[in-house]
C-alpha cells in the first residue's frame, strides 16, 4: 500500500501563517520562527512564529479577564455543553486532525485516529459530565451557644483561576484535551504551550473550541521553546501549572513554581515494569507487549520498558515476540499497512540511537538494535536481555522501542526487582493466579497497576505516578482537587 492522500483542508492548514491563538484570534507577528519537521521524511512542513514576551503576557491577561468575566459567569451546565460541542467538532474534523498529528509526530494514522481523535472526544465528554457535579459539603460546628445562637457551616469548591498547561510531543491532542477538559469544567481558564515539535494540531483545536462556543480568552495558545514555558510558570496571574513531560524538566518547573507557591501537577516519566509470572499465558503476554510496549514506537510514558519473566518462560516469550516483531511492517505512518513509524523528532532519534549502542555494549540484543538508514528517524523495534538490574537499560527511561527482559527465579524477590527504580508510574502483572496478583498489588510502588494488560487508560480511573514519576493525578474525581480551592463558610444565626 501507499500513503493515504492528504485532505485539501490538511494541505490548506499547513500553508497558513502559524503563531499564537490569543483572545480568540490567530497571531503570527513575531520575528523569531521555528520549523515543524515531518519525522518520516525530515521535510519542513510548516513554520511557526514564536511567542514574544508581550504575546505571552497578553495570553495570560486574556485568560485572567475571561476567568473574571465571561467564563466566570458561565453556568456549570453550559460549560458542559460547550465541552461536548468541542468533542463533536473534534470527531467531525477527525481525519484532518489525525493527518496533521501524524505529519508532526510520526504517529501511525491509525493511532492518530484512535487516540488523538476518538479518545480526545471521549475524555472531553467525561470532563463535561463533571461540570455540574463539583460540590462542597455542609457541616454542623460544635461551638458552644452562649445566648441561644446556632451555627452552620458549608464549603464551596471554587475554580483557582488561570492554568498554564505545558504539553509533550507524544500525544499532543489527547493530553491537551485532558488539560482543557479539567480546567474548563471546573471554571478555570487555560493557556497552553505545545511542544515545538507538534504545535499544529493544538492550533486547529483552538479554532474548533471557538466554534464550539468557548468564549474568547478562555483557551489561549502560545508557541515556542523553553523560555515561553518559563514565562508562563513565573507569571503572577498563573495559579496552577499542569505539566506532562520529562523528569528533568518537571523538577525545574516544580522548583520555579514552588518559589511562588504556584500549584503544580506533574505527570512525568517512568521505567515501567511488566512482571510475567510462571503461570502466565505467554501468547497473551506477547500480544500485549507487541501492542502496548511498542505502540507509537515506545514513546508512551506508561509503556513497559523492563520485563521480569520467570526463568522457565523467558526464552519462549522473547522468541515469540521477536517473531511477531519481524512480521511488522516499518515505514511511513501515513501508510495504513504500516505498524512502526519513525521516532517523533531528531533529538529523540539521537537519544534512542545512543541507548541502542549501550544495549550492544552492556546487554544481549535478541532482536533489532539498529537505526534504519535513509531519510526519516526510523529505528528497529528492539528486544534486549539483561543480566543485571544495574544495567543502563534496566534503570534509565529510553522512551523508545526498546524493551529489556530479565529472568527471575523467586517470586518473593520479584517485588524488590519491580521497585528497584527511582520511578513509579505504572506496572503490570501477568498471571492467571488472582490471589498472587492481589497480594502483589499493595506492595508495588507505582501509581497504576494493571493485571494482564498495560498502558490502557480510562477517564474514570485516576492516572499519575509516585516517586520521581510525578505529583498529582489526571482525571478520575481526583483532578477536581487540583483545579479548585476549598472555601469554608461559617454562619451564626
Amino acid at each position: 500500500m501507499s500513503d493515504i492522500p492528504l485532505l485539501d483542508a490538511t494541505q490548506a492548514f499547513l500553508k497558513q501563517d502559524h503563531g499564537q491563538f490569543i483572545n480568540g484570534k490567530t497571531k503570527a507577528s513575531g520575528d523569531s520562527t521555528f520549523d515543524v519537521i515531518n519525522p518520516s521524511t525530515e521535510a519542513v512542513i510548516a513554520k511557526i512564529h514564536s511567542a514574544t514576551t508581550q504575546e505571552v503576557d497578553a495570553a495570560i491577561e486574556s485568560s485572567y479577564q475571561a476567568f473574571k468575566g465571561a467564563w466566570g459567569k458561565t453556568s456549570p451546565y453550559t460549560r458542559g455543553v460547550v465541552l461536548n460541542k468541542l468533542a463533536d467538532l473534534i470527531e467531525q474534523y477527525g481525519e484532518e486532525i489525525a493527518q496533521l498529528e501524524t505529519l508532526c509526530s510520526g504517529k501511525s494514522i491509525h493511532l492518530s485516529r484512535m487516540f488523538e481523535v476518538q479518545q480526545s472526544a471521549m475524555f472531553l465528554r467525561y470532563f463535561a459530565g463533571w461540570s455540574t457535579k463539583i460540590n462542597g459539603e455542609t457541616m454542623t460546628p460544635s461551638f458552644p451557644s452562649m445566648q441561644g445562637e446556632e451555627y452552620s457551616a458549608f464549603t464551596r469548591r471554587e475554580a483557582i483561576g488561570v492554568v498554564a498547561g505545558i504539553l509533550p510531543w507524544n500525544f499532543s491532542v489527547m493530553i491537551a484535551c485532558w488539560k482543557i477538559g479539567a480546567a474548563l469544567c471546573t471554571g478555570c481558564t487555560i493557556v497552553l504551550k505545545p511542544s515545538e515539535f507538534t504545535p499544529l494540531t493544538i492550533l486547529r483545536i483552538a479554532a474548533l473550541a471557538k466554534e464550539a462556543g468557548v468564549p474568547d480568552g478562555v483557551l489561549n495558545i502560545v508557541n515556542g521553546k523553553g523560555d515561553v514555558g518559563g514565562q508562563l510558570i513565573q507569571h503572577s496571574k498563573v495559579r496552577k501549572v499542569s505539566f506532562t513531560g520529562s523528569v528533568a524538566t518537571g523538577k525545574k518547573i516544580s522548583a520555579t513554581a514552588s518559589a511562588d507557591l504556584t500549584r503544580c501537577t506533574l505527570e512525568l516519566g517512568g521505567k515501567n515494569t511488566a512482571a510475567v509470572l510462571k503461570d502466565a499465558d505467554i501468547d497473551r503476554v506477547v500480544g500485549g507487549l507487541f501492542q502496548l510496549g511498542y505502540i507509537h514506537q515506545g514513546q508512551v510514558c506508561a509503556a513497559p520498558e523492563r520485563v521480569y519473566v520467570h526463568s522457565s518462560r523467558i526464552d519462549e516469550l522473547t522468541t515469540k515476540l521477536a517473531q511477531k516483531l519481524s512480521e511488522a511492517k516499518i515505514g511511513s505512518p501515513l501508510d495504513e499497512s504500516v505498524y512502526f513509524g519513525p521516532l517523533s523528532n531528531e533529538p529523540q532519534f539521537n537519544k534512542v540511537c545512543e541507548y541502542l549502542e549501550v544495549a550492544h555494549q552492556e546487554s544481549r540484543v535478541l532482536h533489532g538494535g539498529k537505526a534504519i538508514k535513509g531519510e526519516g528517524f526510523f529505528v528497529e523495534p528492539t528486544i534486549v536481555q539483561a543480566s543485571s538490574v544495574d544495567e543502563t537499560l534496566m534503570q534509565e527511561e529510553t522512551f523508545g522501542p526498546i524493551i529489556s527482559f530479565m529472568p527471575y527465579e523467586d517470586e518473593e524477590e520479584l517485588i524488590d526487582l519491580i521497585n528497584n527504580t527511582p520511578f513509579g508510574l505504572s506496572s503490570s502483572i501477568w498471571t492467571n493466579n488472582l490471589s498472587q496478583a492481589m497480594r502483589m498489588i499493595p506492595q508495588i510502588e507505582s501509581g497504576t497497576v494493571w493485571v494482564n494488560m498495560h498502558s490502557i487508560l480510562d477517564p474514570s480511573v485516576p492516572f499519575g505516578g509516585t516517586k520521581q514519576s510525578g505529583v498529582g493525578r489526571e482525571f478520575g474525581r481526583e483532578f477536581i482537587n487540583d483545579y479548585t480551592e476549598v472555601k469554608s463558610v461559617i454562619m451564626c444565626y
